[in-house]
């Protein structure tokens, strides 16, 4: 599809919202969602642990691991984005749209679509929150998310923390998380990635996908932005999962994505004014046979235009 021009709303009657201050009329009503315009490309890795039909045994998944290559693009803008307010003055937002398609690097298949939205929250007075930052996306297996969270520029490069896939038990909470036999490499087993699928895969990814991340190759960065969105944040009443019917089911799911948090950071490098390089990390709970299950999916990816 054609990209169009930057999209700007045109409400009847039109919002009123106070004037902004002068420095605060030039800025790029993107805010930090500014560097993301344009298209970028990449590599990564993904790991999910798919539901498997029961098996007499009691297997009841099966762990898919892949190395990615990913293009997301951005654009063009929404500007003026009217949300009417009852229990305060009105309020626009300004956003980009976007698309994100992955593919599994070794089979050459593709793995996933999603078209959504970034768009900037300006502070707000009920509820009481300051500036924020919002992602909306659309995933065809039958899920919808809505994540919000914070924006903050630092400089130098950004703090990856480590990430884990082991499962643990929904109920009760804050059980240990558990070991299964699939995450270990040297261990056989027909319920795991396996042949050419697992080209350039290691323990310590398994063990940690956010070392990928850390393995990028490692430039100059002066600045990071970075982006943490989550669709439950105890700070922020915004957010959520929804989920269609054979996901969510009834007294059991299949496998009813139930809570996704992510961090994105944009990387400006040295000798340039905006950012270059974007990482993230993000991870998805899937809930089935009473165990939460973490899907993850990282990404370094460089800035085409």
């Amino acid at each position: 599809m054609e990209p169009v021009a930057d999209f700007v709303f045109g409400p009847l009657p039109p919002i009123e919202e106070p004037a902004p201050p002068a420095a605060a009329a030039a800025a790029d009503p993107l805010g930090p969602l500014a560097g993301l315009a344009g298209n970028w490309t990449g590599q990564g890795f993904n790991v999910i642990w798919r539901p498997h039909p029961l098996q007499p045994s009691g297997q009841d998944r099966f762990l898919e691991l892949n190395v990615t290559s990913e293009q997301l693009d951005f654009g063009p803008a929404l500007q003026k984005i009217p949300n009417r307010g009852l229990l305060q003055p009105n309020i626009s937002l300004a956003g980009l749209n976007y698309l994100q398609q992955i593919a599994d690097a070794n089979t050459n298949t593709n793995q996933h679509f999603e078209p959504g939205m970034w768009v900037t929250v300006p502070p707000t007075s009920n509820p009481h929150e300051p500036t924020t930052v919002a992602r909306l996306a659309s995933i065809p297996h039958g899920t919808t998310i809505l994540l919000q969270g914070t924006a903050q520029t630092s400089a130098g490069p950004p703090a990856i923390p480590n990430v884990s896939i082991k499962p643990f038990p929904i109920n009760p909470p804050n059980q240990p998380p558990i070991d299964f036999p699939e995450q270990n490499l040297a261990t056989p087993t027909q319920f795991r990635t396996s042949g050419a699928g697992l080209t350039g895969i290691t323990q310590q990814m398994v063990n940690n996908p956010n070392t990928v991340l850390r393995a990028a190759p490692q430039p100059q960065i002066t600045s990071t932005t970075t982006l943490q969105v989550s669709s439950q944040d105890a700070s922020l009443p915004g957010g959520g999962t929804a989920n269609i019917a054979f996901l969510k089911g009834t007294a059991h799911s299949n496998a009813n994505a139930a809570q996704v948090t992510a961090t994105f950071w944009l990387e400006t490098l040295q000798g340039d004014t905006e950012p270059r390089r974007l990482q993230y990390s993000q991870r998805v709970l899937l809930l089935f046979n009473t165990i939460s299950w973490p899907h993850i999916t990282v990404a370094t990816l460089q800035k085409q235009s």
